[in-house]
C-alpha cells in the first residue's frame, strides 16, 4: 500500500486529483486511509454518526477501473462526509435525535446522488444538533452522538447544528462535507472549526431526501478546505430539481476567470462590528483581514443593516414551518425522546403559535428582501464576522447572552447596530454567504464572512480566493493532526 502522508488529509480537491492522476496512490488506498482515520478521531469529537467504509471501499476499486484507463470525473475518489439529514439509500438516516435512530430510506437525497455520479465517495454520515436545532437548544450536548468537540480543543464546541460537517472538514477526516443551514448551521461550525464554508442562495442546491426544517429557509452546501474547493463542489450538487418545490431552476458553473476584478468591487461593512461587537479577544484578528480586504483594492463603504426584528422573524418561520413538518412527533409524544429539555418544550409550544403570527412574519420577510435589494443597488456584497468570537465551551449555555447570541462578552453594548443579525438577516432573503478563517481568538479559529446578491456565487468564489491569495488561515491545522 502506497503512504498517504498526513498532508493528503489536508490537501485540497486539485492536489489530490492531480495525485490520482499521477498514480502516486490508487483510489482504494486513498479511501482506506481516510476510512482509517474518520474511525479513528471521528467518535473521540462526537462527529461521526456512520462509517460507510464498505460500501466506499467497493467504489473505490470500481474507480480504480476507470483511472487505469485514465478516465477521470469532476470528483473522482475524492472522499468526503455528510450530514446525517441526508439520505443514504439502505443506511440509517439519525436526523441526530433517538425518535430516528432506526430511520432508513429507500432512495439517495438528490446532493448525494449528484456527488455519486462525480465520482465522489461518502466514506461516512456526520453527526449533527438534533432535528437541526428546531426548538432552540441550550447545550451543545443536544445530539444523539454527544455535544461537537472542536479539533482545536476538544473543550470547546464545534457550532451547530453541522456540528460534525465542520470538525471532520478542519480535522482531516474528509475532503469536504455536506452541511446545512437554517439560519447559521454552515457558517457557524465553519467560522468555530476554521474551514471554509458556504451558504448557497436559497433554491440553487436541491433539498430533496433532506430532512426538512423549514421548507422556505434550508439550504445545503459545502464545508472545504477552500474557497476554490467550494466552487468545485458547488458545480457538482447544484441545479434544478422538480422533487424540490423550492427550487430556483438555475445551475450554477464555477466560472471565477469571468468573475470582476476585486479592484472594480464596492464593499460595505460597519467599523462598529470590528471595533465594538466583536470581542476583545477577536478584534486584532478580525482587523488584521479587514485590512486584507482593503488591500485587495476594493472600495469600502460603511453601511449599516436595515432595521428589523431578523431573530424573531426567524425564528417564528421556523416554528410555524417545523411544528407543521414534526407534528406527528409532537403530538406522539415521542419529542420527549430528545436530548435538550429547552428543545422539547421548544417543539412542544410550536403547535400553539397563532397562524396570524406565521403570516405577519412572511409579510414582513418580504420587506426584508425588499430592503437588502435596495442595499445591493449601494454595494456589491457585505463583509462582517463571521461570528464575534471564537468557539464556547461545550459545557456553556447557548441561551446565555454571550458573544454566540450576539453580544460581545465583557463589552459594554455597542451603540451603532452595524451589520448585527447579518445570519438570520441573510437567511431571510435568501442570500448566499461564505466563510473564511482569519486568524485565532485565545488559539481558537475567528472568521470573517461575505455576503452578497442572490446568485452571485462565483463572485463571493472569487473574492474568497482573492483574500486567501494573500492568507495561509485556511491552511492552518488543528492539533488533533
Amino acid at each position: 500500500m502506497a503512504e498517504i502522508t498526513n498532508d493528503i488529509f489536508f490537501a485540497g480537491i486539485s492536489e489530490i486529483t492531480a495525485k490520482l492522476h499521477a498514480k502516486e496512490f490508487s483510489a482504494v488506498e486513498l479511501i482506506r486511509a481516510f476510512c482509517d482515520r474518520l474511525e479513528r478521531i471521528g467518535p473521540t469529537h462526537n462527529a461521526l454518526a456512520l462509517s460507510l467504509r464498505e460500501s466506499a471501499v467497493r467504489k473505490a476499486k470500481d474507480l480504480d477501473a476507470e483511472i487505469k484507463r485514465d478516465r477521470f470525473r469532476a470528483l473522482t475518489a475524492i472522499p468526503y462526509g455528510a450530514k446525517d439529514l441526508l439520505a443514504v439509500k439502505g443506511h440509517p438516516t439519525t436526523w441526530g435525535a433517538k425518535p430516528y435512530a432506526a430511520q432508513k430510506f429507500d432512495d439517495d437525497a438528490a446532493v448525494i446522488a449528484k456527488l455519486d455520479k462525480a465520482g465522489a465517495i461518502l466514506i461516512g454520515k456526520l453527526a449533527m444538533v438534533e432535528l437541526a436545532g428546531g426548538g432552540g437548544y441550550r447545550y451543545p450536548a443536544a445530539s444523539l452522538t454527544g455535544p461537537g468537540m472542536n479539533p482545536w480543543d476538544k473543550t470547546r464546541w464545534s457550532g451547530g447544528s453541522s456540528s460534525g460537517s465542520g470538525i471532520a472538514t478542519a480535522a482531516g477526516l474528509v475532503t469536504f462535507a455536506i452541511g446545512s443551514e437554517t439560519s447559521g448551521s454552515i457558517l457557524t461550525p465553519s467560522s468555530f472549526c476554521g474551514v471554509t464554508g458556504l451558504r448557497p442562495t436559497y433554491g440553487l442546491v436541491s433539498r430533496h431526501g433532506a430532512m426538512a426544517l423549514s421548507w422556505t429557509l434550508d439550504k445545503l452546501g459545502p464545508l472545504c478546505r477552500s474557497a476554490e474547493d467550494c466552487g468545485i463542489v458547488l458545480q457538482t450538487i447544484s441545479g434544478s430539481d422538480s422533487d424540490d418545490p423550492g427550487s430556483a431552476g438555475r445551475s450554477f458553473n464555477y466560472l471565477p476567470q469571468f468573475a470582476r476584478k476585486a479592484a472594480g468591487l464596492t464593499v460595505g461593512y460597519a467599523p462598529v462590528d470590528f471595533d465594538e461587537w466583536a470581542d476583545p479577544t477577536a478584534r486584532a484578528a478580525l482587523k488584521s483581514a479587514l485590512e486584507v480586504v482593503k488591500s485587495l483594492g476594493m472600495k469600502m463603504k460603511p453601511v449599516e443593516i436595515p432595521d428589523f426584528p431578523y431573530g424573531p422573524l426567524v425564528n417564528t418561520i421556523i416554528n410555524g414551518e417545523a411544528g407543521s413538518i414534526f407534528e406527528e412527533l409532537i403530538r406522539s409524544g415521542q419529542v420527549d425522546q430528545l436530548a435538550d429539555k429547552r428543545q422539547i418544550a421548544g417543539f412542544k409550544a410550536m403547535l400553539e403559535l397563532p397562524a396570524v403570527e406565521y403570516l405577519r412574519a412572511m409579510r414582513i420577510r418580504s420587506e426584508v428582501q425588499d430592503a437588502f435589494r435596495r442595499l445591493f443597488l449601494d454595494v456589491d456584497m457585505l463583509l462582517t464576522p463571521s461570528r464575534l468570537a471564537g468557539a464556547p465551551k461545550i459545557t456553556d449555555r447557548l441561551d446565555g447572552g454571550t458573544a454566540l447570541a450576539g453580544t460581545a462578552a465583557g463589552s459594554a453594548p455597542a451603540r451603532a447596530r452595524g451589520l448585527q443579525g447579518m445570519i438570520p438577516a441573510g437567511n431571510l432573503a435568501g442570500l448566499p454567504a461564505i466563510s473564511l478563517p482569519c486568524g485565532f481568538a485565545e488559539r481558537m479559529p475567528v472568521a470573517i464572512s461575505l455576503v452578497s446578491r442572490p446568485f452571485w456565487e462565483n463572485q463571493l468564489i472569487a473574492t474568497g480566493r482573492a483574500f486567501q491569495g494573500q492568507t495561509n488561515w485556511h491552511r492552518e491545522r488543528p492539533p488533533v493532526s
